[in-house]
């Protein structure tokens, strides 16, 4: 039975490339074309738009995409400015009252990640600060039984579960990726299932 999971162990690891830094790619380009009082207030209107619209699909791939969708309505703009590493303009045009451009913006990772934490959006965006970690989205079928059996895996393989997101059916952990071979393993023992989600790990029962 140890060479078994011994070499179920190698062989989870390998095909998981948990040493493999995960690329995020936040990014996104829109044609805008706003009229306003003057040219200036219809190219903060612009911004304004390309913003919202460049930080909603960027996210999607990496949120729930109904709680990201409600949040980027609701959010200030400074708060989406805050999450813009970089902007550029491309065929920039004027008139009195219009202006009309192709904006590209890049997001910041870990911005992101933090503003959609401290706003209770469930998300998978690594944690840039670490190259050790890993993300693990939970889904549950049955919350508290779950949750409580994932607790239970968890102390018996002696690691911390760093939970980043919780609901009743769902969480989201942070996880060292050291871990991550003899952690799958068991979940496997307990009847979970499991998949690799671009370097991360979906898990469910």
């Amino acid at each position: 039975m140890k060479i078994y999971k011994s070499i179920l162990y190698a062989a989870l690891v390998i095909a998981m490339h948990p040493d493999v830094a995960v690329c995020v790619d936040l990014q996104g380009s829109v044609p805008v074309n706003v009229t306003s009082d003057t040219a200036a207030a219809a190219k903060n209107m612009a911004f304004d738009q390309a913003r919202r619209l460049i930080v909603s699909e960027s996210l999607r791939q990496y949120a729930d995409v109904d709680a990201l969708t409600s949040l980027v309505v609701s959010a200030k703009n400074v708060d989406l400015m805050n999450l813009i590493a970089s902007s550029s303009i491309d065929g920039e045009q004027f008139s009195d009252t219009t202006y009309s451009a192709k904006i590209t913006m890049i997001l910041d990772a870990d911005e992101a990640r933090r503003w959609l934490d401290e706003n209770g959006v469930q998300n998978w965006i690594p944690n840039g600060a670490s190259a050790d970690t890993f993300v693990v989205m939970v889904n549950m079928s049955n919350g508290l039984e779950n949750w409580a059996e994932l607790n239970q895996i968890a102390r018996a393989e002696k690691i911390n579960l760093d939970v980043r997101f919780l609901t009743r059916d769902s969480a989201t952990l942070d996880l060292p990726k050291s871990v991550r071979g003899r952690f799958t393993i068991a979940l496997g023992e307990a009847g979970w299932r499991y998949a690799n989600a671009d370097g991360n790990l979906k898990i469910w029962k």
